[in-house]
């Protein structure tokens, strides 16, 4: 960080000479005050005297909130600093100098519709990108100008985003503390005999990402319901040859309480919200009857004001930090994934691809060539570029590809045209082979298909199927990072992504709904829409155009995304009870 002649101590004096200052003024206005003469109660002394005070008065109230600012200054000066420490971007102390420079309102961050408004901004002009792209004849220089005209755009937005980074920073590891600090709790509490626990059985017949959304639908339940919840993966499909308690879990992963386990003869009751048993056993969440408002994606209402603010998917944001509280990894692990990166010379910028093949081609996704997915890894690469000439930087940019796959012959037809023209991919294509049927539940896939989430959750990009449960981990871990590659901080990662199928959602959730803000006049494949109207969205064509039902009509078809935003579901985590 270059040197700064400011410092604290300047500052004092600073504050020091202000003050001397003040005094002064108020002494030179009020000088008519100390003056005896004949003539002190002539009216026109009298006015000219009350002038003065009237002057002096105004003047000291200039200086008193000129002095706050000061303040503030000073306050928010400390922060810089410790910002610019955590970052390798001597860039970052000058943009807590300019947010000084610019007024003491900026100290409080802007409102929540100035956020809204700035993130909504980014969504219609990536809306208004797939329209062009996809419903006009274009050839490749339009399309081209198109996507160049879009990377200039995300620029000068990501630059007025800039504007409040500190204030950001400080609201999202506030929001960040109280929900480690809220699980923590729950997990540790002090009288764990006497706690109401909520027993999770790890058994769902499913792969590794459905299982890890398995436990966090239990810990979001054990947080509405203020229970601690207990793990049994006795019977853990993964390394089924550990049969001693949670061992295989504990291989790969920290428990999830430090000292509380479901000791004693409690017999789990049949859970339910209000129920008074010591011990309830949650079912998985399809069979999950009645439904309750808090299961996926609702956040909890005590938070949800300050996190719609700041994050443009919330429910994301919520879920990813469940997430990384569950897949803490165990000393052994961290050691691995140590290892691998130091291997791997994991490095960024890097955009991570997940190619998902296998037993899902042909009953839950379609199958996409490389090529679909590369598509996307130029158009990003090429928007850093610009982004890169704005801000005049003149290194080479490397173009580094994290590649996930359960299909080995990609890495051995499908990445060569790609390597012949300078991409670097960097992975293993042994994972691939263990991500085979065959060999999916021994503890080489275990700990591989946890690298691959954790290294793709690490990128600065994911292009991938949300169809898939492994990207929508990685994608949901991403949530929880506070920097980017090269230790910028960045702390909403909810647009770094593009998605082959799917928009993000979370298997057994409740319904996702929009709200129309326009109308629509709809055609044959499409529906009408008046502002107001709830719209149960079923996904994004990726073309301008999402498919739902209105539900005020019942009709179902296509309308145009931007016409819409996000209904966020909020409900009362009993866990959260308290929270100011």
């Amino acid at each position: 960080m270059r040197n700064c002649s400011f410092s604290l101590r300047s500052a004092g004096k600073l504050l020091a000479l202000v003050v001397v200052v003040w005094i002064i003024l108020i002494l030179y206005i009020s000088q008519p005050l100390l003056r005896h003469s004949d003539h002190d109660y002539e009216q026109d002394k009298t006015e000219l005297i009350l002038a003065r005070l009237s002057r002096a008065t105004s003047e000291l109230e200039i200086l008193r909130t000129q002095n706050q600012e000061l303040k503030s200054i000073v306050q928010n000066y400390v922060s810089s600093s410790t910002l610019s420490k955590n970052s390798d971007n001597n860039d970052n102390f000058h943009h807590a100098s300019s947010i000084i420079g610019g007024g003491l309102h900026r100290f409080n961050g802007p409102d929540k519709q100035y956020e809204l408004t700035r993130r909504r901004l980014g969504f219609n002009l990536n809306e208004l990108r797939f329209f062009l792209r996809n419903s006009l004849s274009l050839n490749s220089t339009v399309v081209n100008f198109i996507n160049q005209h879009y990377a200039n755009y995300l620029y000068d937005l990501d630059k007025i985003a800039e504007r409040d980074l500190l204030w950001r920073k400080n609201e999202f590891q506030a929001l960040s503390n109280t929900v480690i600090h809220v699980m923590e709790r729950l997990q540790n509490p002090v009288d764990c005999e006497n706690a109401n626990k909520l027993l999770c059985k790890l058994n769902k017949g499913c792969g590794f990402g459905c299982q890890i959304h398995h436990v966090a639908y239990c810990f979001m339940m054990a947080m509405a319901s203020n229970r601690t919840l207990i793990l049994d993966a006795q019977n853990w499909r993964y390394v089924p040859s550990v049969k001693s308690a949670n061992a295989g879990w504990n291989l790969v992963f920290k428990p999830l309480s430090n000292s509380c386990t479901l000791n004693g003869s409690y017999i789990p009751k049949h859970w339910s919200h209000n129920s008074k048993a010591k011990v309830v056993n949650l079912p998985i969440i399809d069979a999950l009857r009645p439904r309750p408002d808090y299961l996926p994606l609702a956040i909890p209402e005590e938070i949800s004001q300050k996190l719609i603010t700041l994050h443009g998917t919330p429910s994301a944001w919520f879920i990813g930090h469940i997430v990384h509280y569950i897949m803490r990894p165990s000393a052994e692990m961290e050691s691995f994934l140590a290892k691998a990166r130091e291997n791997f010379r994991f490095r960024t910028p890097i955009v991570g691809v997940h190619v998902r093949r296998t037993d899902k081609v042909g009953t839950e996704a379609a199958f996409h060539p490389l090529s679909e997915y590369m598509k996307y890894v130029e158009e990003y690469f090429d928007s850093m570029e610009i982004a890169r000439k704005r801000a005049e930087k003149t290194d080479p940019l490397e173009r580094i590809v994290y590649l996930a796959t359960d299909e080995t012959s990609i890495w051995r037809d499908e990445i060569k045209p790609y390597e012949q023209k300078g991409y670097i991919f960097i992975g293993d294509s042994q994972i691939a082979q263990t991500a085979g049927l065959g060999q999916r539940y021994s503890i080489d896939s275990l700990k591989n298909v946890i690298l691959d989430i954790k290294l793709l959750s690490e990128c600065d990009f994911l292009v991938c199927t949300f169809s898939s449960q492994v990207c929508r981990v990685a994608y949901e871990l991403m949530q929880t990072r506070e920097f980017d590659g090269q230790g910028k901080p960045r702390f909403d990662w909810s647009d770094s992504f593009v998605s082959l199928d799917d928009i993000y959602y979370f298997g057994g959730q409740n319904a996702h709904n929009q709200i129309a803000i326009l109308d629509h006049a709809g055609t044959a494949e499409e529906i009408d829409l008046k502002a107001g109207d709830l719209v149960g969205i079923a996904g994004n064509h990726w073309n301008g155009y999402s498919k739902g039902t209105n539900k005020r009509n019942k009709k179902t078809g296509l309308y145009p995304g931007f016409k819409t935003v996000e209904k966020v579901d909020v409900a009362k985590f009993d866990a959260f009870e308290g929270f100011q």
